[in-house]
């Protein structure tokens, strides 16, 4: 059966990495002598993209080594652990840069409205070189789609650091400063936690909640030869590969040869309409065990 790896570009990743690097310490020696919150938070979100696309370039590289006789399931969830990571961070900032606005937006601070805009555009512009570098990658890779939101993320705040300086020059509103970088907080948290609930689902082996179990019952309990599948185990290995196994009741008492055949057909069958890429399958006939579904659970 064959199992694909979503190749990333290292060449991409890399120039994605040195741009936020030049935005992420432009906007630090801006955001100190502008004496800007915004901007200080705008490069401390860049600050984060740069550690994220540093390990998903890592975990992508890892989740593509072959399988051992150490990992035999290879490496293949480094790429969530790190997706994890990267938006647990996005988290943490977050709730950090919202207490820091606060704070700023009760008192006030008089900010050089010409370095916020200046520095502002220059992320824009590179921020929306990195989006276009990595985007192809990001629709087949949940890893690469965190770094992705982190840098589409940041062309939004950017935007809107602009927009408060702009405020700022003409109306000396310099509250408005600290308000942009807490509505640049508050989205922070928003975008990271669909990828932490995904990431965590899959680490905590949850069944994939695009796939029916009793469709998959029904469509296995269709064959003839088959009595019923029970002691059903569904999970994720990664974001792409769905993995099954369970116990398989026969009704007859099949040979070996029938017995592969019948697999092999199980698992066209499954493949074609539920996308599960690997199954293990128990033989059973007329053994005298727990028929449930699921093992242990009380309701079946």
């Amino acid at each position: 059966m064959a199992h694909h790896h979503h190749e990333v570009s290292g060449a991409k990743l890399f120039i994605t990495i040195i741009l936020n690097l030049i935005i992420t310490i432009a906007e630090i020696i801006g955001g100190i002598f502008a004496n800007s919150l915004a901007l200080l938070s705008d490069a401390l979100h860049n600050f984060s993209d740069v550690m994220a696309l540093i390990i998903a370039y890592i975990a992508n590289r890892l989740a593509g080594k072959s399988p051992n006789e150490k990992n035999t399931f290879g490496l293949k969830r480094a790429e969530i652990i790190a997706a994890l990571f990267n938006a647990s961070v996005l988290i943490g900032i977050g709730v950090y840069l919202i207490i820091e606005s606060v704070h700023k937006i009760i008192h006030p601070e008089h900010i050089k409205s010409l370095w916020v805009i200046g520095f502002g555009f220059l992320s824009v512009v590179l921020n929306s070189a990195s989006v276009l570098l990595i985007k192809d990658d990001s629709h087949d890779n949940l890893n690469i789609k965190a770094a992705y939101l982190h840098l589409l993320t940041d062309v939004a705040t950017s935007i809107a650091v602009i927009i408060g300086g702009v405020v700022i020059y003409y109306f000396k509103i310099y509250s408005i400063d600290a308000v942009i970088s807490l509505v640049i907080a508050v989205y922070l948290i928003y975008s990271a936690f669909d990828i932490v609930k995904e990431s965590t689902k899959i680490l905590m082996q949850y069944s994939p909640e695009e796939i029916n179990l009793d469709e998959v019952i029904k469509e296995v309990e269709k064959n003839k030869k088959i009595k019923n599948i029970h002691h059903i185990h569904i999970w994720k290995l990664n974001e792409h590969d769905i993995f099954l196994e369970a116990h398989i009741d026969l009704k007859e008492n099949l040979t070996a040869s029938e017995i592969s055949k019948l697999i092999d057909e199980l698992e066209k069958e499954l493949e074609e309409k539920f996308h599960i890429t690997h199954t293990t399958f128990q033989i059973e006939y007329k053994r005298d065990d727990d028929k449930s579904k699921i093992k242990g659970d009380s309701h079946d």
